[in-house]
């Protein structure tokens, strides 16, 4: 079990297509390279009803994680697939303002002291990168850019249940721990006999 964690690496994105009810079926991940950290945090707050002088009921308000992403550059691959550019006959990446958001999952790996924690965010939009910029000094110094994260859930047949984040570590069996990057992780539920 890791003591720490460090470095943000493999930081890949998998467009989704949303099922009416609420399930996703993914592209495969795309590497996005250039990470320099990721900050999301969970949202909503628990329902407390307070009934006989006591909290007489805790419920769940969790709405998913918000944050940023900041990247060295934005790829192109990502302006096109996620942040919806379209590049005309000339290879100019042009924004369409008028596209529809779109759903993607956002894999990534923390490093630990003993082994790498994977994680996959499941239902991820953003926002595109403010344009900034300034002039050259005496010294280059290099600009990143960040994107505005908002992570919701998907809903799972297998477990039925709504899930949000999903994370591989030191007990992840070794066949779903190396093939991570390869295609989105859907969990699948325990098998339960009974005598």
């Amino acid at each position: 079990m890791n003591k720490i964690k460090y470095g943000l690496k493999n930081v890949y994105y998998a467009v989704a297509t949303i099922a009416e009810n609420g399930s996703a079926k993914y592209d495969t991940p795309v590497k996005f390279p250039g990470a320099v950290s990721l900050s999301v945090e969970r949202q909503g707050d628990n329902v407390k009803f307070h009934a006989d002088n006591i909290e007489y009921w805790v419920g769940n308000g969790m709405t998913g994680y918000e944050g940023d992403l900041e990247m060295a550059r934005m790829t192109d691959s990502f302006k096109e697939d996620v942040l919806n550019y379209i590049s005309d006959s000339k290879g100019v990446l042009v924004e369409d303002i008028d596209a529809a958001i779109v759903h993607f999952a956002l894999l990534f790996q923390f490093e630990g002291d003993e082994k790498a924690t994977k994680h996959v965010l499941y239902n991820c939009t953003c926002s595109g990168a403010p344009v900034e910029g300034e002039t050259k000094g005496e010294n280059i110094n290099p600009k990143t850019e960040k994107i505005a994260i908002s992570a919701s859930s998907i809903y799972n047949a297998s477990l039925d249940k709504n899930i949000v984040k999903a994370e591989a570590g030191a007990d992840t069996d070794t066949t779903t721990y190396d093939g991570w990057f390869s295609a989105v992780y859907l969990p699948t539920a325990s098998s339960t006999t009974t005598t």
